[in-house]
């Protein structure tokens, strides 16, 4: 395929709807909720659903709700066809003000900083979910949750599955199962039709594990491969995959891992980044034998195989390096294995 030289290119194929997505709206009807539609996925997330609502000749709303504390986010949504709507979800009774629609997407959350400020994590992870599903107890809510919920996993073993027991290391991803916990309680409580999306590693080619790898290649620093596995999906597919779970949503809630097919080598991402800039990768430390691994063959069931394999994206990647294309500047710490953030 053509490399990507342009956010707007770039947010274009990231919103692009696929045909699974298109035959999911065709069944479920009314509009969608975007919570949390600032972070990373969320712009092009709302994008998607637009995109896909007006394909099929729909005009039932897509709302995108956060701060909005910076930036001009509002105004591309708009420009988009995406409402934007400013609440903190931390506040209750902001959140019972929203609009009331069937479908909801919940990808509000934190990681970094968990650290310095745990019980900031452990709010935003539980407390908006609670007012959240108080609120929407009558929609479909597709909420975001994340691989770390489980342990580490062997190497060997393909990755953690949706009925393996959740106790991993550290405050996030413990808060995290704690937003899962809320998220079944109202599910059972009210009856709630409730999907949990865990996301192992999204890639846009501003952010992410194989950004990271790159970009310390190209500036020749060590690549450090302890953790030495990860899973990837490329965005397009992690969103499409988690609005067409609007339609699997169910009480108890549905639980589905949402990542690639492949267990990825950070060794071998980082020597092939090595040969795509003719300049070799410094590799420093040994691959321990466990990672935060999922296996998605439930998903790739459901849904088909992700669109993008994992050497079209490293392609795409270090064109998009080598051509000084611009970054978040967010790195994802996938290095960590102590929970830490």
């Amino acid at each position: 395929m053509e490399p990507i030289r342009t956010v707007d290119d770039l947010e274009a194929r990231l919103s692009e709807p696929t045909p699974g997505l298109l035959e999911t709206f065709g069944k479920l009807s009314g509009g969608i909720a975007v919570l949390g539609v600032g972070g990373k996925m969320g712009p092009t997330l709302a994008c998607m659903a637009r995109r896909a609502l007006d394909q099929l000749g729909r005009r039932d709303p897509v709302v995108g709700v956060a701060r909005f504390t910076a930036g001009n986010l509002p105004a591309q949504l708009r420009q988009h066809g995406v409402e934007p709507i400013t609440c903190n979800l931390l506040e209750r009774e902001a959140v019972r003000q929203l609009p009331d629609l069937p479908n909801i997407i919940f990808m509000a959350g934190q990681k970094f900083g968990t650290s310095e400020t745990p019980e900031l994590t452990w709010a935003m992870n539980t407390l908006a979910p609670a007012y959240v599903a108080e609120k929407y107890r009558q929609s479909r809510i597709v909420a975001f949750s994340t691989g770390c919920v489980y342990p580490l996993s062997p190497i060997a073993s393909g990755g953690a599955r949706e009925e393996d027991e959740l106790c991993p290391p550290g405050d996030y991803a413990n808060s995290c199962v704690g937003r899962e916990r809320i998220f079944t309680f109202f599910s059972n409580q009210n009856r709630t039709q409730v999907a949990l999306v865990r996301l192992n590693y999204a890639i846009d080619l501003r952010y992410g594990i194989l950004v990271d790898v790159a970009h310390k290649v190209w500036r020749g620093e060590p690549v450090d491969v302890t953790m030495g596995y990860v899973n990837i999906i490329w965005q397009r597919d992690a969103n499409a995959q988690a609005i067409e779970c609007l339609a699997h949503a169910a009480s108890p809630p549905f639980c589905i891992n949402v990542t690639g097919a492949e267990t990825v080598s950070i060794r071998t991402l980082a020597n092939r980044f090595g040969e795509l800039f003719d300049r070799p990768a410094q590799i420093i430390g040994t691959e321990a034998p466990t990672a935060w691994l999922s296996n998605a063959s439930k998903a790739h069931k459901l849904f088909g195989p992700p669109s993008s394999g994992v050497d079209q994206l490293v392609v795409w990647t270090a064109d998009w390096v080598r051509h000084g294309g611009v970054t978040l500047g967010k790195p994802t710490h996938f290095e960590v294995r102590d929970g830490k953030f």
